[in-house]
């Protein structure tokens, strides 16, 4: 590298931080908030939380209330994400260049997946609040429609990676569109897709705890619940029991994305 254009470089990288510091002092300015009032806070707030959200024996006498709403939690979320995987697989074979029927699916596919990933699932829940009202079907609803758009766009991609010898290969034998997916395309992409189905499952479930607060379903409305009436104890515990069950799900994936690689 010439000296030339390491100072060009470092022109280049002086000027971007720069500008991500005027940006972030801007962005501070405008939303009034103080970096140095927040780092002073931090130790005060560490000191509420280890005094307030303990855990203690009244609080574990709702442990099963509080099991039994996770659990429907739980069970949501994998039931939105298995069905959403299945309409985005359709939609990823159809949108994806390598196995794409027509141009108008293809864009039509791939035009589903970008309003339904660009939308968040917290907006999805609001929109179908009001047509659905405070229960487990409009939950069911916003992750699922969140989970089609990420899930149709990452097989998209996963189908686009695939082999194309074998595709050809099996094309020249006369075999139809059905069996040169079934054969093909997916044996080759079915690793990434569970990785996915199950990277999905994980963050579903963190999701539904928020979709929950707002639905009045789940474990997010049990945590609502304990937090307005001010009942921290409990709140530490259903954090505890949102955090283990995470921890154990995550494992369980790593698990099976180890088996089928």
């Amino acid at each position: 590298m010439t000296e030339k254009s390491m100072r060009k470089g470092n022109w280049q990288t002086t000027i971007f931080l720069a500008i991500i510091i005027i940006l972030t002092y801007l962005s501070s300015a405008i939303a009034e908030f103080n970096f140095i009032d927040g780092i002073v806070t931090i130790p005060h707030a560490l000191g509420w939380m280890f005094s307030n959200l303990m855990i203690t024996a009244e609080s574990l006498e709702r442990l099963p209330t509080i099991l039994n709403t996770l659990l429907e939690t739980l069970f949501m979320s994998i039931a939105a994400t298995t069905t959403a995987a299945v309409v985005s697989l359709f939609l990823g074979v159809f949108g994806s260049n390598t196995t794409k029927v027509n141009g108008v699916l293809s864009v039509v596919a791939r035009f589903i997946a970008s309003v339904s990933r660009n939308i968040p699932v917290v907006a999805w829940a609001l929109v179908l609040l009001i047509s659905f009202g405070q229960n487990s079907v409009t939950g069911f609803l916003a992750l699922f429609a969140g989970t089609v758009g990420f899930l149709t766009r990452a097989f998209i991609e996963s189908i686009d990676e695939a082999s194309k010898s074998s595709v050809e290969a099996l094309t020249a034998t006369g075999a139809t569109y059905f069996q040169v997916v079934y054969k093909a395309v997916l044996p080759q992409c079915l690793p990434q897709i569970i990785s996915w189905i199950l990277f999905m499952i994980e963050t579903n479930i963190r999701n539904a705890t928020l979709i929950g607060i707002l639905t009045g379903t789940g474990i997010g409305y049990t945590f609502d619940l304990y937090y307005k009436t001010l009942n921290y104890n409990a709140v530490a515990l259903v954090i505890l029991c949102i955090v283990v069950t995470v921890i154990i799900i995550e494992l369980f994936s790593n698990y099976i994305r180890k088996v089928i690689q």
